[in-house]
């Protein structure tokens, strides 16, 4: 990681820390290892090997976990979806602050009208079939989709299948969680 890169998630993390009390971003649980539970585990997709895309949509963007730290870490565009109104003010004071290249859609994800990406990525957002049911018709042909679990993975990846989903997986051990896993779907289909 550069000086820059480091500076610019420290002034995020900071940004995060002042706005959580007021709008609950994280758990208060979770506020002294803030940086190793949400944004280095963030980081873990900007480290996947192979070329980076352009362009990300990242699924209920939330507090920022992983859309803009993946867009401050790599330049990469990311187009932040969430539909609460005081998470996307707070994305968008936090993208002013670090200067991350992301467009924050305020909006659901089954009503957003942006162009589909070559790159879907989630967080703690939901199973893995619902994740592709919602991103299906953002996904660009050939595209992958990188989804950071915990230890239900198998499972969810199961029930995925059971629901007429196909795809290739590489399974990303997690760095920051004996538990977790990244999930590296491609040659989605259903």
């Amino acid at each position: 990681m550069t000086p820059e890169t480091r500076v610019r998630l420290e002034a995020f993390q900071e940004t995060l820390v002042r706005w959580n009390a007021a709008i609950n971003l994280v758990s208060r649980r979770d506020m002294p290892v803030l940086w190793r539970r949400h944004i280095e585990d963030s980081l873990q997709l900007a480290d996947l090997p192979g070329p980076m895309p352009a362009r990300a949509i990242d699924l209920g963007s939330g507090a920022g976990f992983p859309g803009i730290i993946l867009a401050i870490a790599t330049g990469m565009h990311v187009d932040l979806v969430e539909e609460d109104q005081r998470k996307c003010a707070f994305l968008r004071e936090a993208a002013r602050i670090t200067a991350a290249p992301v467009t924050v859609h305020a909006t659901a994800i089954e009503t957003v009208a942006i162009e589909p990406a070559p790159l879907i990525s989630a967080r703690a957002l939901a199973p893995v079939a619902k994740l592709l049911d919602l991103g299906e018709r953002l996904l660009a042909p050939g595209g992958e989709c990188w989804f950071l679990k915990g230890r239900d993975a198998e499972a969810e990846l199961a029930a995925a299948r059971a629901a007429g989903w196909t795809m290739t997986v590489e399974r990303i051990p997690s760095r920051t969680d004996p538990e977790g896993v990244i999930l590296r779907l491609s040659g989605i289909s259903r």
